[in-house]
């Protein structure tokens, strides 16, 4: 295909609410229309905004994370057909670039309050905080949280093309099915968010009748599935490849949630840098790739862009699956990482830092998180490493008290 100027399939106006726009949607159904059609191999911008739709600002409060409607995120932009693309075929995206608004060099890390929805440590940190990051190039630092700066790899935490109505009915039994076994813990675990006609929204272009069925049907955008969606993959940046399944005539391939940077897990679920951006995608189309490849969910191959810092200097925190109870748990993961998680904050309140500014920080930076072991009963192993170089004093561990620096304060809540 000749090269000539990159079109923008998809464009958002900041002055305009989401609901206000074609190209956005927050909920994952066939019947959403496709707001625009590319070629295969054509080259073009899909402009984004930040999760929450702009709801959060760039202030000192962590009042607007507090009051976030979880009913109407993740605004995505899409869907995007894709010509020659057909069920069982694969559809390779390129993700050739992305970036910040020009005018938003800006993005926010933060952390519900414990009623709107889980994370790792909200047993921890129950209210909502935040912290605001202000780009630099391709470093990132806070006000929120000082002595710390760095680069940052963008990539895209929602990804993801439209369900079959077969894969849409699977999705809402099995999530049903889940939410129905635990009703008796739900008021005070999430489990799943089922279908919510609250806060839906398909576009500006969807007939009514199609829009009842979404409004009732549509799977939330929360967690990742079959077709992709909310992965957050860190290294799913510039020069990527990701390989989806597709499920309908077209593909439907829909984008948000957008990162300037993200440490492995997210933790805190509003957590990584999050942002409003333009991303520049290619696609292909691999017919009958889903039988071909034996592929039940996505692959992806990461680009040659990545931070770079020495495995030698990632100061590394391990945890087992005991609980802060001395409680034994069998083989869990999520147990042990929280256990890491935990030992690292409490080493770093040793300089000064609160236990909020560590969390956040630990969702924002590129911290590097693993599987240790998952077979050696009845404990998993997992890490948590965090790059000593992005401080501007030493971290190492040594003799003696440490230096307590100033580190103010990251955004709380007005009372």
């Amino acid at each position: 295909m000749a090269i000539g100027p990159i079109r923008t399939a998809i464009s958002i106006d900041w002055s305009k609410k989401p609901w206000e726009h074609h190209g956005v949607h927050n909920r994952w159904h066939p019947e959403i229309p496709f707001a625009a059609t590319v070629k295969q191999g054509e080259v073009f911008h899909v402009e984004c905004f930040d999760w929450t739709g702009g709801q959060v600002g760039n202030n000192d409060s962590a009042d607007d994370i507090r009051n976030l409607d979880l009913n109407g995120v993740h605004f995505l932009s899409g869907p995007i057909g894709v010509e020659g693309a057909e069920p069982g075929d694969v559809l390779c995206v390129e993700i050739q670039d992305i970036q910040p608004f020009p005018d938003r060099p800006w993005g926010y890390t933060g952390v519900l309050d414990k009623t709107q929805g889980p994370s790792l440590l909200d047993a921890y940190y129950p209210e909502a905080i935040k912290a605001v990051w202000d780009f630099d190039g391709i470093f990132a630092t806070s006000r929120h949280i000082p002595h710390v700066k760095f680069p940052g790899l963008i990539h895209p935490g929602i990804l993801g093309t439209m369900p079959s109505p077969e894969l849409l009915a699977k999705w809402n039994k099995r999530e049903k099915e889940l939410f129905d076994h635990h009703v008796e813990i739900k008021s005070e675990l999430q489990v799943a968010r089922l279908p919510q006609e609250h806060g839906t929204y398909a576009g500006d272009t969807i007939s009514t009748e199609a829009y009842a069925n979404v409004a009732k049907e549509g799977v939330r955008t929360i967690p990742p599935r079959e077709h992709g969606g909310n992965a957050d993959i860190k290294n799913l940046s510039r020069g990527s490849k990701a390989y989806l399944p597709v499920f309908v005539k077209g593909a439907g391939l829909s984008v948000g949630d957008l990162h300037f940077s993200q440490g492995d897990g997210e933790i805190s679920f509003c957590g990584a840098i999050e942002m409003g951006g333009i991303i520049t995608f290619k696609t292909s189309v691999i017919k009958n790739g889903v039988k071909d490849f034996a592929m039940t969910y996505p692959m992806y191959l990461p680009g040659p862009v990545d931070v770079h810092y020495s495995p030698a200097r990632y100061l590394t925190f391990e945890g087992i699956s005991v609980d802060e109870q001395g409680k034994q748990h069998f083989l869990d993961a999520h147990v042990a990482f929280r256990q890491a998680c935990l030992q690292l904050i409490e080493y770093f309140k040793q300089f000064g830092y609160s236990g909020e500014q560590i969390y956040l920080l630990l969702s924002a930076a590129p911290v590097e998180a693993h599987l240790a072991s998952v077979v050696d009963v009845p404990n998993s192993c997992t890490t948590i490493g965090i790059p000593a170089d992005i401080f501007d004093f030493d971290i190492f561990p040594k003799e003696g008290p440490f230096e307590k620096l100033d580190m103010g304060t990251c955004g709380f809540c007005s009372k």
